[in-house]
């Protein structure tokens, strides 16, 4: 049983990498920017951190830059 989920992992595992280090780099660049801000279209820097982090998998950043990034 414990081989068969390991061969699995490993078939998705090049897929998987590559995903999970563009989804840390975008909450990388997701916080950069909201740590580094201090006007928001809407929320405030500790809903949109909370949003971020617990929405952590692609979703919380990409509400950020669609919802609460404000234009420069």
């Amino acid at each position: 049983m414990m081989n068969l989920q390991m061969e699995q992992l490993q078939e998705y595992l090049p897929f998987l990498i590559p995903l999970i280090v563009i989804e840390a780099i975008l909450l990388i660049v997701t916080l950069r920017h909201i740590l580094t801000h201090d006007h928001y279209k809407r929320g405030s820097r500790g809903l949109w951190i909370l949003i971020t982090v617990v929405g952590m998998q692609f979703w919380g950043p990409v509400l950020y830059f669609l919802l609460g990034k404000e234009e420069d």
